[in-house]
């Protein structure tokens, strides 16, 4: 069964309220990652690293734009990755990720992750069908880890329609200021989407476990999707606070 929401969000609302919402949930996070930084007379608390899946233009940088500016730059670090380098594929996939995750008391966005190696690598040959179907447990293992570490992990996947894509595909392409956010590899992974959504579907199947959960986001909305991601990230943090008994 699809794991991948309907574009549509679970409730309408009109931008206006969106954006009061998002402005609310933003000044709930500031705090949240003050608390977590120790800048608050607290204790320094656990690492947070937020990542980001989903397909071409769902909304994934404005997400990421709107999750951080709150934020001093100082104390949250965003990585984007794209293909892995020459060096870099002499090394276990999961490798190159670890210089990127924060410590204690800092923060880290991932925008693409080690969640390349069952998506694009898989879809289009670049792991070999072993190295991919393995990756599944070194991915949930490796995440694992990090948790009884006592980092906390919230992993998103943005989800867009074919219908809302193809929009914001042509938008890009009639503006001059945004055309180079187009290229060509978006439209032939367009043209691969059912190839796509089989291993998106194995991916959400297979790497969901109770302390990694993905949070799939109907982004067809743009304004629910930025204040959906900005409160699902709060809730991780205010979870983890009560279990660590840290005032929030």
């Amino acid at each position: 069964m699809s794991r991948l929401v309907n574009p549509a969000p679970p409730y309408e609302i009109s931008k206006k309220k969106a954006v009061a919402r998002l402005a609310e949930a933003q000044q709930r996070l500031l705090r949240l990652r003050l608390t977590l930084g120790g800048q608050l007379n607290t204790p320094i608390g656990p690492p947070l690293t937020c990542v980001f899946e989903g397909w071409d233009a769902s909304g994934k940088g404005g997400a990421i734009k709107r999750l951080v500016t709150p934020l001093d730059p100082r104390f949250v670090r965003v990585s984007q990755f794209a293909a892995p380098t020459y060096d870099e594929k002499r090394h276990h996939f999961l490798w190159r990720f670890w210089p990127k995750l924060p410590g204690w008391g800092g923060m880290a966005v991932f925008d693409r992750s080690w969640y390349g190696r069952v998506l694009v690598e898989r879809v289009e040959g670049f792991a070999t069908k072993e190295q991919w179907s393995r990756a599944y447990n070194e991915i949930v293992e490796f995440e694992r880890t990090l948790v009884a570490e006592g980092m906390i992990i919230v992993k998103f996947w943005m989800h867009v329609s074919p219908e809302e894509q193809l929009r914001r595909f042509e938008e890009r392409s009639n503006d001059p200021l945004k055309q180079w956010k187009l290229t060509d590899e978006d439209w032939r992974n367009r043209q691969k989407r059912e190839t796509y959504e089989i291993a998106i579907n194995e991916m959400l199947e297979r790497t969901d476990p109770t302390w990694a959960p993905w949070h799939v986001i109907a982004g067809d909305d743009k304004h629910y999707a930025r204040f959906a991601v900005v409160e699902k990230v709060c809730e991780a943090i205010e979870a983890r606070l009560k279990t660590e008994d840290l005032p929030d």
